[in-house]
């Protein structure tokens, strides 16, 4: 008898588990609302993140929830991002006096790992910090005022781009490593909420056109046209008087790349996957019975 019992309850905890198993995988889709920094040659030499270049920024996505722990993540997100010497509490930062204002525009894919683990479905597991990581790819476009009008800096090649001897112009895209750290709660079998705080590391450093050295304002009036020589160096604007600097001194900070930042609060839809694994009745969060001996 005693033995019937142990196979029926080992048969029980057999289907709890496979049950589990079956509703952890689910899609799930949401969005994003948050905010938007940046980091790079006009965040003080990339040293710090200033709160008034702080811009709205919104996403959407879509994921699949391969199961407790690991989920595969489509997003698509939108932030703007800006910085400008003004903000600087060094003075020959503030001399150097550029500024830009950038759209940014990302498609990426992720890899989200729950950590203890999540699942809608189960009332144990209804909550979770995560890590994701992943690839993505931006598109930007940055500008700057001058005169009152907004102007577009990458096609003026304001570091010699596209000149014999120089670099060839910068595409306005990049591939971007996202990556952070976030919450989520399921406030229903069906509905959850969550904060987000991630970091994209760009393989480019002319998210704010600035990189390399100051060249000729004669060889970029010439070669590329007179507006390109006023923004390459705008510190004449500052102090009120034509400045000439050496060709070859350093117009931005040399390191290797730009970063952005996106935060916000997220929330999210979640359904059951019926196509991959046949149709399945919905598990309800309700407390598990169990099988005394």
């Amino acid at each position: 008898m005693k033995k019937n019992v142990l196979k029926i309850c080992f048969s029980l905890l057999l289907f709890s588990l496979l049950q589990v198993a079956l509703h952890a995988q689910h899609f799930e889709l949401g969005g994003l609302l948050g905010v938007s920094n940046y980091q790079g040659d006009l965040s003080n030499n990339s040293s710090a993140l200033y709160l008034k270049e702080t811009h709205l920024a919104a996403g959407a996505f879509g994921a699949y929830n391969m199961n407790d722990w690991l989920a595969l993540k489509l997003s698509f997100s939108y932030a703007t991002i800006s910085g400008t010497d003004a903000n600087s509490n060094n003075e020959a930062v503030r001399r150097r006096n550029l500024s830009f204002r950038s759209p940014i525009y990302e498609l990426g894919l992720t890899l989200e790992f729950n950590i203890p683990g999540f699942d809608p479905y189960n009332l144990n597991k209804p909550f979770s910090a995560y890590l994701f990581g992943g690839i993505g790819y931006s598109w930007f476009k940055p500008t700057t005022d001058f005169g009152g009008s907004k102007v577009a800096l990458q096609p003026l090649g304001t570091e010699g781009q596209g000149l014999p001897g120089y670099p060839n112009p910068y595409r306005l895209g990049t591939l971007v490593l996202p990556m952070g750290v976030g919450l989520k709660y399921a406030l229903t079998d069906k509905l959850s909420l969550g904060f987000e705080l991630g970091a994209r590391r760009a393989f480019t450093d002319y998210l704010d056109d600035v990189s390399g050295v100051y060249v000729d304002p004669a060889v970029l009036a010439a070669g590329n046209s007179e507006l390109s020589a006023l923004l390459s160096n705008r510190t004449g604007e500052y102090l009120g008087e034509p400045v000439t600097v050496t060709p070859g001194t350093p117009r931005g900070d040399q390191a290797p790349a730009d970063w952005y930042f996106i935060a916000g609060f997220r929330i999210s839809w979640h359904f059951l996957d019926n196509g991959l694994m046949g149709s399945r009745k919905r598990l309800r969060r309700n407390k598990r019975s169990g099988c005394n001996t």
